[in-house]
């Protein structure tokens, strides 16, 4: 090769490399991994949550601007039980977010996460009421969020394995669809998802529109319609309504109305369900509840108390740990007779108990 064609073929080929280093440095420069890690731990500060991460964020390039995360822990603040721990995450992000416009998120990618519900039911309990004046938001995430091989756990138990979690856009006024599916801790396959319109209206997170549908397996199928609002702890509401199908039973009706917590009434859910053979009209108070199930299973034995449920329910069978239950009615709390000398009263002409003795 002639002399001159070398030399020009150095000269692009050092032009082509300074382009690409020269690039590469402006990726860099604009991704600002200590910016947006800043950035990420301010607002998780914001709620009440402290980031760690194992390693600081670095940049990607191909096959598109990203951060990559690794070892992430999210903890309330003060709290030693982390909520969310992490192998890694990785976070895509728009050029015009990069080029100065605002923070948005085009892909939440989060591999292997452990999610501990009591110390999230404790991050959400211990969340104050957002002010009225509060300027509220939603997150931006332009094309979605994936979780694979996901954990719940509640404690040292575990609740659900194998989660797979697939979202689309989370745009303000705009619907979002969700998609989980699960195995539980006793093998049986999970699938849920929900469709929802999310919108800030007088500084609190309303969902419009909501569509659920859980399955679980052969043995039932939950489909609920409705709306839900949240203006942070216990100020919460929801109405949904729909059926469960279940396995060799039937199908019956099924509607949940959730009202916020004051200063003289606590967060409350009224269930009520009506079908072959069983009905239930119910009042739980979903943070006693839990406080109450957590003391179940706890290392200090606690006197048994009966759970914080008033209401009336009746149910043809009910079976449990190999026992049978035929006919039952239950009264509890304001709902039992006056005549009634305990809080919960199970009527004996009407019930039978049947022991069932597994091979």
């Amino acid at each position: 090769m002639p002399r001159r064609w070398r030399l020009i073929l150095l000269t692009l080929g050092g032009l082509a490399l300074t382009v690409v280093l020269v690039v590469v440095t402006a990726v860099y420069l604009l991704l600002q991994p200590d910016r947006f890690t800043a950035m990420l731990q301010a607002q998780a500060r914001a709620a009440g949550l402290e980031l760690n991460l194992a390693s600081p964020a670095s940049p990607t390039l191909f096959p598109r601007p990203a951060l990559d995360l690794n070892g992430i822990t999210i903890n309330a603040q003060n709290a030693s039980v982390p909520i969310l721990l992490a192998a890694h995450g990785e976070l895509e992000l728009p050029w015009r977010t990069l080029l100065g416009g605002p923070t948005v998120i085009s892909q939440l990618q989060i591999d292997a996460p452990r999610v501990d519900l009591e110390a999230l039911q404790a991050w959400l309990t211990a969340l104050p009421a957002q002010p009225q004046s509060a300027p509220t938001n939603i997150p931006r995430i332009d094309t979605g969020v994936n979780i694979v091989r996901g954990s719940i756990v509640r404690g040292d138990q575990l609740l659900l394995g194998n989660v797979w979690l697939n979202a689309g856009s989370l745009i303000s006024g705009q619907p979002f669809p969700l998609s989980l599916s699960a195995t539980t801790a006793t093998g049986v396959p999970l699938q849920l998802r929900l469709s929802a319109t999310p919108r800030i209206h007088e500084n609190s997170l309303q969902l419009d529109d909501v569509a659920l549908h859980l399955s679980q397996g052969n043995l039932l199928v939950l489909a609920l319609s409705g709306s839900a609002r949240w203006h942070g702890a216990a100020d919460a509401a929801a109405n949904l309504t729909g059926t469960l199908d279940q396995a060799n039973a039937g199908q019956y009706a099924i509607s949940l109305l959730l009202t916020p917590a004051d200063q003289t009434n606590p967060l409350l859910l009224v269930l009520k369900l009506d079908g072959p053979g069983n009905h239930a009209d119910l009042r739980l108070p979903p943070l006693a509840l839990a406080s109450w199930w957590n003391q179940l299973g706890g290392e200090q034995p606690l006197p048994l108390n009966a759970p914080p449920v008033n209401g009336h329910l009746e149910m043809a069978k009910l079976q449990a740990a190999g026992v049978t239950i035929e006919g039952l009615t239950l009264d509890t709390g304001d709902s039992v007779p006056a005549a009634a000398s305990t809080a919960l009263v199970a009527k004996p002409a009407a019930t039978q108990l049947a022991v069932n003795k597994k091979p």
